[in-house]
């Protein structure tokens, strides 16, 4: 097996990548269209009050929607059957593997590793493939579309995207490692619990396991719900600084109401996309370390 969870994305998917790449562009090339038309609609209505003018973008609105959740619905059904292909690929790869010939060590191998290794490692690690390249892409090119197109609309805008995204580079990067201990902690330990139930093992030891599981499952759960909560308290000052910015700067005939609307519309384009592309460092962070548990496992099989 390749040495990384990304050499195996490459090696294992590679063409499919370049297809799903593809439709993510395609996703993100129009990300911020309706955000232009949402700003016409209002300013027509407000200043002009052109009826069919408003109409025919109400029309054009819905159509790029209706693009936009139809190129969504295949880029998502064909990210599932890469990813469901990864996962049909790695326990293929655990079967062939001879459960006798594991190691006694009992965090890396024996027969409840195996199983470990076929029913539960297997499936994050396939299912991240599908979404390895395709959802960074996607997200990050979303990132990038709406905010050029709120620099371009409102140059002011660069600094409230800024004061949106660098706060959460700061923490996010910190609460993610010690996210990835505990995970990796709770992989052994579960390698362990698989042991035990094909093993001889007492209930206290075997309790004692389990309360371990929780402990730092309940870990896992305080910290990625603090960041979550962290991200959310970003965007809603974000949003309130634009909306008494954006207002003032309406009452005083600097901008159109139009763009204040565009503006918050934007900034609401921006908290899915980077929240989605935060969960996926995340998941690459927890996957690597998964990956590298169920190679070296793997190796270690095949060479004794």
């Amino acid at each position: 097996m390749p040495m990384t969870i990304m050499g195996y994305v490459v090696r294992f998917s590679g063409k499919h990548q370049i297809g799903l790449a593809i439709l993510s562009a395609a996703v993100f090339g129009i990300s911020a269209v309706p955000l232009e038309i949402q700003r016409r609609i209002v300013n027509d209505a407000v200043k002009n009050g052109a009826t069919q003018v408003i109409l025919w973008l109400a029309i054009a609105y819905a159509g790029v929607a209706v693009v936009e959740q139809v190129l969504k619905l295949i880029l998502n059904i064909y990210r599932g059957w890469v990813a469901e292909d990864a996962v049909r690929s790695l326990r293929k790869t655990v079967q062939s593997l001879r459960p006798e010939a594991l190691p006694k060590d009992p965090t890396e191998s024996d027969s409840g590793v195996h199983i470990s290794m076929m029913l539960s490692e297997a499936e994050p690690i396939g299912g991240f493939v599908g979404t390895s390249v395709s959802e960074p892409l996607l997200q990050g090119g979303i990132l990038v579309s709406v905010i050029g197109y709120m620099i371009w609309l409102e140059p002011w805008m660069a600094v409230l995207s800024a004061a949106f995204l660098v706060p959460q580079m700061l923490f996010v990067p910190a609460m993610q490692r010690a996210i990835n201990r505990r995970a990796e902690k709770r992989i052994k330990t579960l390698r362990e619990v698989s042991t035990g139930m094909v093993g001889e093992t007492t209930a206290a030891t075997e309790g004692r396991r389990i309360q371990r599981v929780f402990a730092l499952n309940m870990g896992i759960y305080k910290i990625k719900y603090s960041m979550n909560l962290a991200m959310n308290l970003t965007y809603y000052l974000c949003v309130a600084a634009a909306l008494g910015v954006g207002g003032l700067f309406a009452v005083s005939g600097r901008i159109e109401v139009g763009t204040v609307v565009a503006v918050v519309a934007g900034l609401g384009k921006l908290k899915d996309p980077w929240g989605d592309f935060v969960a996926w460092a995340r998941d690459l962070s927890v996957v690597s370390v998964k990956y590298r548990l169920f190679r070296r496992a793997a190796e270690q099989t095949q060479t004794a």
